[in-house]
């Protein structure tokens, strides 16, 4: 079953939830008021953007908005949560919000 820790949480510590049937991250997020900050949540801002701190492989292949704006950022193991869909089944995921700037203009 897909665990999920979301770091940074109230007073420091993290969030730990269950998904064995995994899904949309954003459901998830607002399912379980994840701390990772959403704005546009159509891939267009990075406001969601989150790194993978382990589990990337339970993640489907990014849809082509997420791709596209990973691409601008540059950065590998991190993922547009509005975007991201996690696969069902076992694993250990563990995420942390980025810190951003300005948004970020989808080509």
């Amino acid at each position: 079953m897909p665990k999920i820790e979301f770091e940074g949480s109230s007073a420091g510590r993290a969030k730990i939830v269950d998904r064995p049937e995994g899904g949309d991250l954003l459901d998830i997020c607002d399912d379980v008021l994840a701390p990772i900050p959403f704005s546009c949540r159509s891939a267009s801002c990075a406001t969601c953007e989150v790194k993978v701190l382990e589990g990337i492989e339970f993640f489907e292949p990014p849809n082509d908005d997420e791709a596209d704006l990973l691409g601008i950022l540059g950065k590998k193991d991190h993922r547009i949560a509005c975007q991201a869909r996690i696969r069902s089944g076992g694993g250990f995921i563990r995420l942390r919000a980025v810190a951003v700037g300005p948004p970020v203009a989808a080509p």
